[in-house]
């Protein structure tokens, strides 16, 4: 016979015994009620797994409630609606709640024709905090028909970051007062 053949005619009856009709259950005190898939002594509902990865749902749902609800955003609701507010005069170009970016397209004010300004905003946490958004501007200003980048001072990136910041706490009295 054929090797190949007679590997397979080993095989065969290997795999046949796995058949739902062979499957034994350990019907054993150690194993708890194995109808009910329980095991004795174990806790039941949300709290009964194990941490995998670091998502315990149980954590997200005390943070949730302790920062505004169950937005269904991974940053904090009031910064990202302050961010979208604050860079609202640009075009949007893409925003990402679940990462906390906020990217806008180039925008040319009307008093400068020569130059064009881009920003980027990242929302940090979960928490309203003053170190929770970063906003960096970009410059380019148009030299014989090419856009070249510029340097943006640093104070732009911080005044913006307060604006923010001031509108976020303006978005937190409002819904406190309501």
């Amino acid at each position: 016979m054929k090797p190949a053949l007679l590997a397979l005619g080993v095989l065969l009856p290997l795999l046949s015994a796995c058949g739902a009709a062979n499957q034994r259950l350990v019907q054993n005190d150690e194993y708890g009620d194995w109808r009910n898939g329980r095991a004795r002594n174990r806790p039941l509902g949300s709290n009964a797994g194990l941490v995998v990865f670091g998502v315990d749902k149980d954590r997200e749902a005390r943070e949730a409630a302790a920062n505004g609800g169950g937005s269904g955003l991974s940053v904090n609701a009031y910064l990202w609606r302050a961010t979208l507010d604050t860079l609202s005069f640009m075009p949007l170009a893409s925003a990402d709640p679940f990462g906390g970016t906020i990217i806008t397209e180039w925008y040319t004010p009307a008093s400068a024709n020569n130059e064009r300004f881009r920003a980027q905003a990242y929302v940090l946490g979960r928490q309203l905090r003053s170190d929770g958004v970063r906003v960096q501007v970009f410059r380019q200003t148009l030299d014989r028909g090419q856009w070249v980048d510029s340097t943006v001072s640093a104070a732009t990136n911080s005044d913006l970051e307060d604006k923010v910041l001031a509108r976020a706490r303006e978005l937190r009295s409002q819904s406190a007062s309501r």
